[in-house]
């Protein structure tokens, strides 16, 4: 354990309360010992109740160290109605039996052992959450924790725009998108379409409310094909051979240019068109027999081709655009506009042909083949349909629908897209998380420990503990002041009654600072002391909330000596108190108590905090100073004194003043009272400065006991010492003088 670890309070927090306005007042930085300094009702009690007990102030709060609350124990005037107002008697104050060694060496060390495991606890605790809860190693997993949410956060703007319509309710929520998002990844589920299926589907699914499409128009190109591959198209349609003129025509392969002359030759009344000479008798009866009937049926058959082609293409071309002007999302337009062109190309020169072999019946005629066109517009309409189709089953089912493309949408995330960020913040997580897991184990485990040593205290102190000590010691101060008219005794096994000295009750008949004082005494023994049988050796906060504000002047000395004894414990961090609270609003106990011949200039010394507080416009104000922000006359008189920077014109009116502030407004000291301490030349040097008491400051005085030379102002400040001395007041003249303490521990009024 480190010996110089104190647990203690660190910041305190006002508002809402008592005069304290609603902006917080922070009293932060507070060390071992704290002075505060206020005029009466500026607030003081309230930060003394507010440590005694937080749960009445809602908008307050003491922040311990690491967290880590110490017993506090509060003197104010609650405490002086609780223990001496409201009751017939004083509760005991169980101590420590100082003469069982074995059993007090044992009690320290378990209790070192206590503050041991205090200490490692709150280490743990630190490593933990860190100073303020939010660090530590469960930082380092709110860290994790947020970077794998800001991953998250990345699939949802990269797919927002186009796949919102599964994202709803999650819009502006990082940490609800997460935890979906990892629940998605624990599931067992199929392999998601891929991104540009589930972003045209969503366009459909989750695009404006859709309706049901027409199915588009399928190409039938069956008719039109057997047309391209009708045989009279190759056929070589000429007339019989066995006829006269047969030879003649074959020779000349003129068979469709005579064809077309019989026309001519009807016309012409059997004279030949050409030579102008009538033609004999039996030529119309050769031409009409080599044009026979299967050449008629042939040229037949090349117009039937001609009206049917033509009919059936027409047909094709216009069902293509039909579908290209149906307006559908879902056809690829482009490319059937693209086929029909080619097609429309195709068609028209076929029919060119087709009209040549019309013309020339005897000339064989290849068309262009369409059918590989005609093919990809088929597909293209086919797949058009086909998403028709799933499009209008998608309408008929639109709940169920747009149900399973979310699910299919979280599954693409799940499966694809957070798959390395998933499995970095896995390991991260898991590592953090064996951390804590071994820190929270060693806590737990440290906390039975401590909680067993601490049962083990209780019942050390039970076996040792008595109320008779504190009896004991109130009475010798009570004794050792002057106090001789009222003692305290024990009454029963834990009460203590205050009686006068022929036994009765004298609680009723206390003077108000009789009353004070023995209060005071109870409260200052009680910090070393419990009022069970247990828990008087435990580590304690002490607040002292104006302990003079009701004292006579002669005690208030007294008080001062003890609380210095108090704050020098807290400073020295060796034994159970370990922080003090002073409040006061008297100047010259609040210097008192603050003196040190260490602080430079008023400085704050290190484990030390100066506050002042005061009210602007009924508002309670609380301001930390560097420096001891309470200056009197009188430290400026004792600076003189310190520096020896005294003339001989000067000194009784410098040395008259200190002895005035201190022992007649102060101490309540009368002239004869100081003087019958002293005798012979020491006595006539001190009536002389007493004189100056009564009318040095107002009048210059007519008759001097001695001579003021170099030696006499040595004689002066020789008897001015001793008026401290013999008034056992010493540790208040080293402490002004800037000197060691008196050996004397009783030195107070």
């Amino acid at each position: 354990m480190n010996p110089g670890y104190v647990s203690m309070i660190e910041r305190i927090e006002i508002a809402g309360c008592a005069s304290y306005g609603d902006k917080v007042e922070e009293m932060d930085g507070l060390a071992a010992i704290n002075f505060v300094y206020g005029p009466n009702g500026a607030g003081k009690t309230t930060i003394s109740r507010l440590i005694a007990d937080t749960s009445p102030y809602s908008g307050c709060a003491v922040h311990w160290h690491r967290g880590t609350a110490m017993e506090a124990m509060v003197y104010n005037r609650d405490f002086v109605e609780a223990n001496f107002n409201t009751s017939a008697d004083l509760e005991g104050i169980f101590t420590l039996g100082q003469e069982n060694i074995e059993t007090q060496n044992r009690i320290g060390q378990v209790k070192r052992d206590v503050e041991g495991l205090t200490q490692r606890i709150e280490q743990l605790t630190l490593t933990l959450g860190g100073a303020d809860g939010r660090g530590g190693k469960r930082g380092e997993l709110d860290a994790v924790e947020s970077a794998f949410r800001d991953e998250c956060w990345k699939v949802f703007t990269v797919h927002d725009a186009k796949l919102q319509g599964a994202l709803t309710g999650y819009r502006g929520n990082k940490q609800k998108f997460k935890e979906r998002l990892l629940a998605e990844c624990a599931k067992d589920i199929p392999a998601p379409p891929q991104q540009a299926e589930l972003e045209a589907k969503a366009l459909s699914v989750f695009g404006a409310e859709p309706v049901a499409q027409r199915v588009l128009t399928e190409v039938d190109s069956v008719a039109f094909l057997a047309w391209e591959t009708d045989p009279i198209l190759k056929k070589k349609v000429i007339g019989k051979t066995d006829v006269d003129i047969a030879a003649m025509i074959q020779k000349l392969s003129s068979s469709d240019w005579v064809k077309q002359g019989i026309e001519f030759y009807e016309l012409n009344d059997g004279v030949c068109p050409f030579c102008q000479q009538k033609a004999p008798h039996t030529l119309a009866a050769s031409l009409e027999e080599y044009f026979d009937d299967a050449f008629t049926q042939d040229t037949a058959a090349i117009a039937a081709l001609r009206s049917g082609y033509k009919l059936e293409g027409d047909r094709i071309r216009l069902a293509m655009q039909a579908d290209i002007d149906s307006g559908t999302n879902f056809l690829d337009v482009e490319k059937l506009k693209a086929e029909k062109a080619l097609f429309e190309t195709r068609f028209q020169l076929n029919q060119q042909r087709i009209e040549t072999k019309v013309k020339e019946p005897s000339q064989a005629v290849v068309l262009d083949q369409v059918d590989s066109v005609l093919a990809a517009a088929r597909q293209l309409i086919a797949d058009a349909n086909d998403k028709i189709r799933a499009h209008n089953v998608v309408v008929a089912n639109l709940a169920s629908e747009r149900r399973k493309l979310t699910d299919q949408v979280w599954a693409f995330f799940a499966q694809i897209e957070i798959t390395r960020p998933l499995a970095k913040y896995k390991a991260d997580k898991a590592d953090v998380e064996k951390a804590i897991a071994r820190i929270e184990e060693q806590i737990n485990t440290a906390k039975p420990e401590k909680a067993a040593k601490e049962n083990e205290i209780k019942t050390l102190e039970k076996s040792t503990t008595s109320v008779q000590p504190t009896v004991s010691e109130i009475n010798k101060i009570l004794r050792g002041f002057g106090f001789r008219n009222f003692t305290i005794e024990a009454k029963g096994s834990n009460f203590y009654r205050i009686c006068r000295p022929d036994g009765s009750d004298a609680k009723n008949t206390l003077s108000e600072g009789e009353r004070s004082f023995i209060t005071f005494l109870y409260f200052y023994h009680l910090l070393r002391g419990s009022k069970t049988e247990t828990g008087m050796t435990g580590n304690r906060v002490v607040v002292f909330d104006d302990p003079v504000s009701s004292l006579d002047s002669d005690v208030l000395f007294i008080v001062g000596t003890l609380i210095r004894e108090v704050i020098e414990e807290a400073r020295s961090k060796a034994g159970q108190i370990k922080q003090v609270f002073v409040l006061t609003h008297n100047v010259y106990f609040h210097k008192e108590i603050t003196f040190n011949a260490a602080r430079c200039a008023g400085v704050a010394l290190k484990g030390e905090t100066f506050w002042v507080i005061r009210k602007i416009n009924g508002i309670s104000k609380v301001q930390k100073h560097a420096t001891n922000p309470v200056t009197t006359s009188y430290d400026l008189l004792w600076s003189e004194v310190r520096e020896r920077n005294l003339a001989s014109q000067t000194i009784q009116n410098t040395l008259r003043r200190i002895l005035e502030s201190y022992f007649r407004v102060l101490g309540g000291m009368s002239q004869e009272d100081i003087l019958s301490h002293f005798a012979g030349e020491e006595k006539l040097i001190c009536k002389s400065l007493l004189s100056w008491i009564n009318d040095g400051s107002h009048a210059i005085p007519d008759d001097l006991f001695v001579s003021l030379d170099e030696g006499m102002v040595e004689k002066y400040l020789a008897v001015f010492k001793n008026v401290f001395v013999n008034l056992r007041q010493l540790n208040h003249y080293n402490m002004m003088m800037g000197g060691p303490p008196a050996i004397e521990t009783d030195a107070a009024l």
